[in-house]
């Protein structure tokens, strides 16, 4: 009876052929899932990001400032669908090619031919398609990389920038600067990953750096909040509306971040080790997840010494921390991890005194500091640490070289754009809002109500450079009056005195 079966059973089991497709199947949809929940998770940097900022700015401009993270993801998508992910697929080795290797027209890297034309908004993989389930969560998990460069800017700028200048810029900086330099230097095809080993790994310099950059090139331009320094230069300080919900920003950012180390890898499940990074360089997922776990550890306990324990800077340190390790996340020891995040926040905290200070730039989270000098930070240190390690498909060494040739490309990709466009801005009266309407809110300027009616407005305060915290109302309309015309006596600061 048994044996009568055994043909039977025989014929009714897969040829070698159709278990191999079932097999590469089951492969390509675990990647799709895979990429999907990563999208979800990136979500919370979002989210975080709105309450960031929500938290640091005054109670007066709070709504104006989670609007421009709300209206980050409605220009940023259209922009990148139809322009930003055509430069990843076809600038890796400079400018677009045509060839004979290519789809639609379009030649890519020999490591991936054709995928340039993959990546036009008329091709086929850009949209409901049965036969590829990479490419659609492939860019959406680069969408949300892309909707991070702008509310990295965001932040920066707040309180004072118009609405329309700031989605032009984040247009500018989410759906053409990053994405160029991410087909440069963060592909397996780009020029600087083949020609001289570039890593950067989970994205220090690719994505945090040229935002920071790009964002210093803007502010420049925008200049700083009104009353933020006195007359012989000294920086105050205004207090945000609601320290906690900073902090709870922060640390969505954090969980979010899981997320976005995670979507920088490919699952290769029928490969060992069962994991390459964006070069196509052999990892873990385990390998990452230990060294963003320390490094938000050794990011905190550098924030906490080097800023006296303050706070804002505490939580800010853990992710200047991470973005100093993430470039060599993928081989990373976690204990050198553990003390160059240390280092890194560190380096942070100066950087923000430094370019508040002394330089005078008004960054209102500290944004250039934390992302960008930390994010180019952490592109150098992988050339003293990791130098040697094969890079790409090609297995190009990475080196100090190597490393230095990235950073030489990529800040002025990143600073000029941001200078010049919002330069333009500002001579077209474009880019900053009327002094009127930086004191009296944007909220109210904007959408004519206070969003907290059920809350007393109490008076807002700002503090001095010795540590005195005043009232801010006399401090801002003495720095509205020496930009815009002395104001008749009897009024402001001085008022007790001409009396």
């Amino acid at each position: 009876m048994i044996t009568s079966l055994v043909p039977a059973w025989l014929a009714q089991a897969p040829t070698p052929d159709e278990l191999k497709t079932q097999i590469d199947l089951s492969a390509n949809i675990l990647l799709e899932q895979f990429y999907f929940w990563t999208v979800v998770v990136m979500w919370l940097i979002h989210v975080g990001f709105m309450a960031y900022e929500g938290g640091a700015s005054r109670r007066k401009n709070l709504m104006s400032t989670a609007m421009k993270n709300i209206l980050t993801i409605a220009v940023v998508t259209p922009t990148f669908y139809y322009v930003g992910w055509y430069i990843y697929g076809c600038f890796e080795p400079g400018f677009p090619t045509v060839g004979p290797d290519s789809q639609d027209g379009h030649a890519g890297p020999v490591q991936f031919p054709g995928f340039c034309g993959q990546t036009a908004p008329w091709a086929d993989e850009m949209g409901p398609n049965l036969q590829n389930h990479l490419n659609a969560v492939f860019f959406l998990a680069f969408l949300l990389f892309s909707w991070t460069t702008g509310s990295i800017m965001s932040g920066a700028l707040i309180e004072r920038v118009r609405l329309s200048a700031y989605l032009i810029l984040t247009a500018i900086l989410g759906s053409f600067v990053w994405i160029l330099d991410a087909a440069w230097g963060w592909s397996a095809g780009g020029w600087l990953t083949i020609r001289f080993g570039f890593h950067d790994a989970i994205a220090s310099g690719v994505v945090h750096g040229v935002a920071g950059l790009f964002a210093l090139g803007v502010l420049l331009n925008l200049g700083p909040r009104i009353g933020k320094y006195t007359k012989e230069g000294m920086a105050r300080s205004f207090r945000g509306h609601n320290t906690h919900l900073t902090l709870m920003g922060l640390m969505l950012i954090f969980t979010g971040f899981y997320g976005f180390y995670a979507a920088c890898l490919f699952i290769t499940p029928t490969v060992f080790p069962g994991w390459l990074n964006i070069y196509g360089s052999p990892t873990t997922l385990g390998a990452i997840a230990f060294v963003i776990t320390v490094g938000f550890a050794g990011g905190f306990t550098g924030g906490w010494f080097a800023s006296k324990g303050d706070p804002f800077w505490t939580l800010s340190g853990g992710l200047a921390g991470v973005i100093s390790v993430s470039a060599g996340a993928d081989v990373y020891h976690p204990s050198l991890a553990y003390l160059l995040s240390i280092s890194g926040a560190i380096v942070a905290v100066w950087a923000g005194n430094f370019i508040e200070k002394r330089l005078r730039i008004d960054d209102a989270v500290g944004a250039v500091a934390v992302h960008g000098v930390c994010g180019f930070y952490g592109v150098f240190l992988v050339g003293i640490f990791a130098g040697g390690y094969p890079t790409g498909l090609a297995n190009v060494e990475s080196s100090m070289g190597g490393q230095l040739m990235g950073i030489m490309a990529f800040i002025p990709l990143a600073f000029l754009p941001g200078y010049f466009f919002s330069w333009i801005l500002k001579k077209l009266n474009l880019l900053r809002v009327p002094p009127e309407v930086e004191l009296e809110g944007l909220d109210l300027a904007e959408f004519g109500m206070d969003f907290y009616p059920e809350f007393e407005r109490v008076p807002e305060v700002i503090v001095e450079p010795d540590g005195r915290e005043v009232d801010s109302a006399p401090v801002l309309l003495d720095s509205y009056w020496e930009t815009n015309g002395r104001a008749p006596a009897g009024a402001g600061v001085g008022a007790e005195e001409r009396s």
